[in-house]
């Protein structure tokens, strides 16, 4: 039976890698954002206030385009990064930072619920969980010139959005990975574990942590 299975976490993490690795595992289908050029980009980094709530539209209108043809799919899919990010954590973010304005990101709120009703969840949502100095680690790792400037705080304040939706996040299960300790790109071992324990999850067990020891294990594979 067809997997859709959404990887989730903050900017850094590891998502596109761990999509790539755990598809070659399991011979799934990754799916990543079609890379689309978005017009209000521009216009948002030269005045944020003013375009922030066009921006961030057209990104939910594309990514909910993507999410329905997932849905769709004949095959089993691991998707880099999920709908309800955009809204749940970016669209909130600016919001709170006051990019977008309380009756704009109301407008934002209700067009995303309405449409979220229409959309199947995920069979899974698999969520990175990772410090700030992890992920500014692997961002340094990675080396992307526009990625420079973000800030600790920044990712900080992500970080903690990104908690407060998991914990509250109902709509399918959810696979928690401790990303400060397991190295996927580092240990086949750990890449094992993490596969072992999808499949754990998509089989109904209730109850699927990673425990110290076994991380352990998965460290001298």
């Amino acid at each position: 039976m067809k997997k859709f299975v959404a990887i989730a976490g903050n900017i850094g993490v590891g998502k596109s890698t761990l999509v790539d690795l755990l598809c070659n595992r399991l011979n799934w289908e990754p799916f990543y954002e079609p890379v689309t050029d978005n017009p209000y980009l521009a216009d948002f980094y030269k005045d944020m206030p003013a375009w922030a709530f066009h921006s961030q539209v057209f990104f939910l209108t594309h990514r909910l385009r993507a999410h329905h043809l997932i849905a769709g799919h004949s095959t089993s899919v691991i998707q880099d990064r999920s709908v309800y990010e955009d809204a749940e954590i970016f669209a909130q973010n600016l919001f709170m930072q006051g990019h977008i304005s309380p009756r704009d990101y109301a407008t934002y709120r209700e067009l995303y619920d309405t449409v979220m009703q229409f959309l199947p969840p995920p069979d899974l949502v698999i969520y990175l969980r990772a410090s700030v100095p992890t992920l500014l680690s692997r961002i340094s790792g990675r080396g992307r010139d526009y990625e420079r400037s973000i800030s600790p705080e920044y990712l900080s304040n992500l970080n903690k959005l990104y908690e407060s939706w998991i914990s509250k996040f109902t709509l399918c299960p959810v696979l928690s990975v401790p990303a400060d300790q397991i190295d996927y790109v580092a240990h086949t071992g750990h890449l094992d574990l993490i596969a072992r324990k999808v499949q754990e999850k998509l089989t109904g067990k209730e109850e699927v942590v990673f425990a110290a020891d076994e991380v352990a294990r998965a460290s001298e594979d």
